[in-house]
């Protein structure tokens, strides 16, 4: 691991192998973050290239207005897809994806963007059984409140995935204010790249430039943690997978499935109680991560 020093800030250089996965850990031994790798194994190596290739291929067929290519997180085309709930919602409901739902729907079925889906799934359920067992949880009370309501992947317990379009997808320095503020993001890159001279994710607050190849996947709460790439050659493309929960959704079904104003109205103990909890919340946040010991200790019976 290497140093860099820009613009006063002290950066530490990491190139973990692109298959290998390493956990980042708190003053506290929390996993905070983790670097997961790719499975080792040629087929999924081949899934993420015939993904890359679809995403690419959607994107030209989208033919996507230089309005939708110029926003806070960067110079590219990005599309949200899947549940939604603020703005004035009285529950949440799927994302209005107009002329490109066909796009959405068609991206969602590929079965290699399925494949890392499911990979991003089972890391995230490895790496903080309990943060990803609060997922599953207000995943299963959405499901019975409102079993019509459609996940963007069965098999993935996130709410929501992102597309990042375009020849060059590297982001501004920005936190993802969407996502659950101590929950996890999914962050998987495709293209063809040199990822030791571009394309790696800065991670601000850490001090942290990791080298992220191609078919990686990273998992890093970023909604916290402040975060950016690095922009790949000029002869060289690179795209993004991500998937996240909206915060908003947790808050709805800790309301008992209403919005904080109609949870004030109709239950004024509840919602002071809520309120009084917020000031715990991110210690709660904090307790659901896991830590090296907890996940290395040995299975009793």
């Amino acid at each position: 691991m290497g140093r860099l020093v820009r613009g006063g800030f002290l950066f530490f250089l990491c190139s973990p192998p692109s298959s290998t996965p390493r956990p980042l850990i708190d003053a506290n031994g929390r996993i905070i973050a983790v670097l997961a790798g790719q499975p080792r194994n040629d087929a999924y190596r081949l899934a993420v290239e015939r993904a890359f290739q679809t995403i690419s291929d959607a994107a030209v067929e989208a033919r996507f207005p230089a309005s939708m290519r110029r926003h806070r997180r960067g110079l590219f085309a990005a599309m949200n897809v899947g549940l939604s709930y603020g703005k004035g919602q009285t529950t949440p409901c799927w994302l209005n994806n107009k002329e490109y739902t066909g796009i959405a729907d068609s991206l969602l079925e590929d079965q290699d963007i399925g494949r890392m889906a499911g990979f991003a799934d089972a890391a995230f359920a490895l790496w903080a059984p309990r943060l990803y067992g609060y997922y599953r949880a207000c995943d299963t009370q959405l499901r019975t409140r409102h079993p019509h309501l459609r996940r963007p992947f069965d098999h993935s317990v996130f709410f929501c995935a992102n597309f990042n379009f375009g020849r060059n997808v590297w982001t501004f320095k920005h936190r993802d204010i969407l996502n659950l503020v101590f929950g996890w993001c999914a962050i998987q890159a495709l293209g063809r790249f040199d990822a030791t001279k571009g394309g790696h994710l800065i991670l601000w607050d850490l001090g942290l430039v990791v080298e992220f190849p191609a078919g990686a996947l990273i998992l890093v709460p970023s909604a916290t943690i402040a975060h950016s790439n690095v922009p790949i050659q000029e002869d060289e493309t690179r795209i993004s997978f991500t998937q996240f929960s909206p915060g908003g959704i947790f808050r709805y079904v800790d309301n008992g499935f209403r919005t904080v104003n109609q949870l004030a109205e109709e239950d004024p103990a509840e919602y002071q109680r809520l309120v009084d909890l917020k000031e715990k919340r991110w210690e709660m946040g904090l307790d659901l991560l896991s830590t090296l010991e907890e996940l290395l200790a040995p299975v009793t019976s």
